[in-house]
């Protein structure tokens, strides 16, 4: 007769099988774009993540999984996070660098909860909703700034909120999340939490709480003086929410960190955190996690470059970028405006089969431009083309295709009178320099950007075309670089401003992305063919 110990030897032996038989190897990043501040989820079989959005709108951006591997985008938190001029590019303001940062999701009886918090509105942001999807979200306000928040839910239905920098607290909500639980828990959970390292140049922050077998863990991040290897894991423990927290250092390798661990529905956990990783921006990395005397331990310490896993690709699955042929009447998940749309003045429907901006006021420059339309950049490289119809456009009017960041470059059209020129400028220190210019004679014309972040190079090339198949180099070499000022990875921008008097407009027929040039479809013009559209599941177009 079989043991218990001989049998749980047995069923180890025989998931260790499955794994290594449906494993796959694969490359940190998990995806290699700028996914910052991961927060994941799991329902069953599926995961499901949220990470930070910024000034983009809409906002909050949902991924889903079911292998934590290949993610596509199913939705958004938030249409509009506020109306104010800030977020809407009004009276000299914006929203760069702030809109809304960290979120944490959280599911709990068939209801999705997103919590993030915004500079921006000085605010708060607690979302809700029965179908993760579709909808539609419920917002409820909280009239404080609670800096990087975890949200939790305990079994025995009380609601907390566990947020700070440097000293970490804990605010409780009532039972149905919709305020401040009147003489609830309110306290500093942790004190000095970055004391277990000395010296930061950044304090701890970041949180994610979980109760795992009893015990009540806070991970944070902190960013060491000396003796660690760049932004560090922190992990807190204790047997009751409100006691007594001991702490350790739980990772330090290559400035991997921030975020939390997940378990699989076969009991595997796993962490995500994510890494730094020049101007593509904030990179998710995975890696398996055991446990020693109840600690978490990642990957014996180091932040690997591949692991193996289980995957399910689903084919035709979208990513987390795609190209576009704007044949729908809605716009497809994976973009995002800069800043709120001005509703009045985009369409998909004007012209059918397009994506029209029209301009309602002079701007100074590109950055000031309502309605730019953005999809993220992604390594090691990847390039993304347009064509336009620049029929509709005014005296004074630009328009193109934009490598959005603080220090941005394009390559567009410009009309001057009645004479149109393809112009590359080069915003080095957001100082715009128009370094190339060329008179055109026609009204349709192809743009082109290829981004090249192989071993942090951040270098991006801007090419232009008569006839979508001869391309021609045109302007510098943009050397990229994330600048706080902006706090995201570059993005392709799809834009169009006036500088003279406003009601121009632009036609954007297509928007192709891949991993180079000759990855993506090429169109056959004379034959009316749209794009094939491609997908980024980690990194790279499939």
């Amino acid at each position: 007769m079989m043991t218990p110990k001989v049998f749980k030897r047995c069923v180890f032996a025989v998931l260790l099988s499955v794994f290594t038989l449906f494993a796959e190897t694969v490359q940190n990043p998990v995806i290699w774009a700028d996914i910052p501040d991961p927060s994941i989820v799991r329902v069953g079989s599926e995961y499901y993540m949220s990470f930070t959005t910024m000034h983009f709108a809409p906002g909050v951006p949902i991924l889903k999984s079911t292998d934590l591997v290949n993610w596509r985008t199913v939705g958004y938190a938030y249409n509009t996070l506020v109306n104010n001029d800030q977020m809407n590019l009004n009276n000299g303001k914006d929203a760069y660098s702030k809109g809304s940062w960290a979120s944490s999701i959280r599911y709990k009886d068939g209801t999705f909860y997103v919590l993030t918090f915004s500079y921006t509105s000085n605010q708060t942001h607690l979302y809700s909703t029965k179908d993760v999807e579709n909808g539609p979200w419920k917002e409820v306000k909280f009239n404080s700034v609670y800096h990087d928040p975890s949200l939790f839910m305990d079994d025995d239905g009380r609601n907390y909120i566990v947020y700070g920098g440097g000293d970490i607290r804990i605010l409780e909500l009532n039972s149905d999340m919709t305020g401040i639980k009147q003489g609830g828990l309110n306290k500093i959970l942790i004190s000095n939490a970055h004391g277990l390292v000395g010296n930061v140049i950044v304090n701890a922050e970041g949180s994610h709480i979980e109760k795992i077998n009893g015990w009540y863990y806070v991970f944070l991040i902190c960013w060491p003086s000396s003796g660690y290897d760049g932004r560090t894991v922190l992990v807190y423990r204790c047997r009751t929410i409100d006691g007594k927290y001991e702490g350790k250092v739980a990772h330090s390798s290559k400035g991997v960190a921030q975020g939390s661990v997940i378990q699989t529905e076969d009991g595997s956990w796993w962490g995500y955190l994510f890494q730094d990783n020049g101007s593509v921006g904030r990179c998710p990395w995975l890696m398996p996690v055991t446990w020693q005397n109840d600690w978490p331990v990642f990957n014996g310490g180091v932040s690997p470059t591949s692991f193996n896993i289980p995957t399910n690709t689903t084919p035709g699955t979208t990513g987390v970028v795609t190209s576009d042929d704007f044949s729908s009447s809605k716009m497809k998940l994976e973009w995002q405006w800069n800043h709120n749309p001005d509703n009045a003045n985009w369409s998909l429907t004007e012209r059918p089969g397009f994506y029209r901006i029209k301009t309602s006021r002079v701007d100074a420059g590109v950055l000031r431009a309502k309605n730019t339309l953005t999809q993220r950049s992604f390594g090691p490289k990847c390039s993304g083309r347009i064509a336009m119809d620049v029929s509709g456009m005014k005296d004074g009017d630009v328009a193109g295709l934009l490598a959005l960041q603080y220090e941005y470059g394009y390559v567009g059209v410009k009309k001057s009178g009645t004479n149109l020129s393809v112009v590359m400028v080069n915003a080095k220190s957001s100082n715009p320099s128009e370094v190339a210019s060329t008179p055109i004679s026609q009204d349709r014309i192809y743009l082109r950007i290829d981004m090249d972040f192989t071993n942090r190079t951040d270098k991006a090339t801007f090419f232009y075309s008569l006839d979508s198949l001869n391309w021609k180099q045109i302007g510098n070499t943009l050397q990229m670089t994330y600048d706080l000022k902006h706090f995201v990875g570059y993005r392709f921008g799809l834009f169009n401003y006036a500088t003279k008097s406003a009601g121009g407009y632009v036609d954007f027929d297509w928007f192709q992305i891949g991993k180079t040039y000759n990855d993506i479809m090429t169109i056959d013009e004379s034959s009316g063919l749209k794009l094939s559209v491609g997908t980024v599941g980690r990194g790279t177009v499939s």
